[in-house]
């Protein structure tokens, strides 16, 4: 599934490597350290009756696990490796997520498109930055933030109505959920391209706004 970031991104030294092995906490405090990322500890997982549950609830939670657990979360969202280190000994299974708006916002589209952009953009040698594959099959390309001011007259400049595209944008109060990070049985997030060195300077959202809205309109 991630031939495109094995073959574009394989020979580059992986600055936020595999978390396989890791625990959330260390990984966390690698988003803050190696990438100065806000992050924030979301909900976690209890097993109940053998079913895994989101610790929320919620009967019905559509992110079980991986969602804010206080109302408070912008406040709570830090970059100081200490504060981090306190929250993810408190609740070492609580989710990993990261506020947009801050050092980044996200363009979301369904996978099918995002995987379509992909190959688009690495003809056109565009700049990319990390990408974010959830387990509900949607993309979640990493820029500059921004973007959730620029998208619609950008969408709207190049002949498109924003209606007609099954393209977001996350930008201030709004988050994503960070790779190892649990949707209970519906697997985890992953990285579709994974944050290295090569990698650290985002791109604009004008940048990616073409071959991602050519993408989704292809894709419907």
């Amino acid at each position: 599934m991630f031939t495109v970031e094995e073959t574009t991104a394989g020979t580059e030294a992986a600055q936020i490597p595999k978390q396989r092995g890791e625990s959330l906490l260390e990984t966390a405090v690698r988003y803050v350290e190696e990438r100065h990322w806000d992050v924030f500890p979301g909900t976690w997982l209890d097993a109940v009756h053998g079913v895994q549950r989101c610790s929320c609830a919620a009967p019905a939670c559509a992110s079980p696990g991986a969602h804010p657990a206080r109302e408070d979360w912008p406040a709570q969202a830090t970059g100081n490796s200490a504060a981090v280190r306190e929250m993810w000994t408190t609740r070492p299974t609580a989710s990993i997520l990261l506020p947009t708006g801050r050092t980044f916002d996200a363009l979301c589209v369904p996978e099918s498109a995002g995987f379509l952009a992909l190959a688009r953009m690495e003809r056109m040698e565009l700049t990319l930055g990390p990408v974010l594959l959830t387990p509900d099959r949607w993309m979640r390309f990493l820029v500059l933030p921004g973007a959730a001011a620029k998208v619609p007259g950008l969408v709207r400049r190049i002949g498109w109505s924003r209606a007609s595209l099954d393209l977001t944008v996350l930008g201030e109060g709004a988050y994503v959920a960070a790779p190892p990070t649990r949707y209970a049985s519906r697997g985890a997030v992953q990285w579709a391209r994974r944050p290295t060195p090569a990698n650290r300077w985002l791109p604009d959202a004008e940048e990616l706004i073409p071959p991602l809205a050519y993408a989704c309109g292809r894709d419907r």
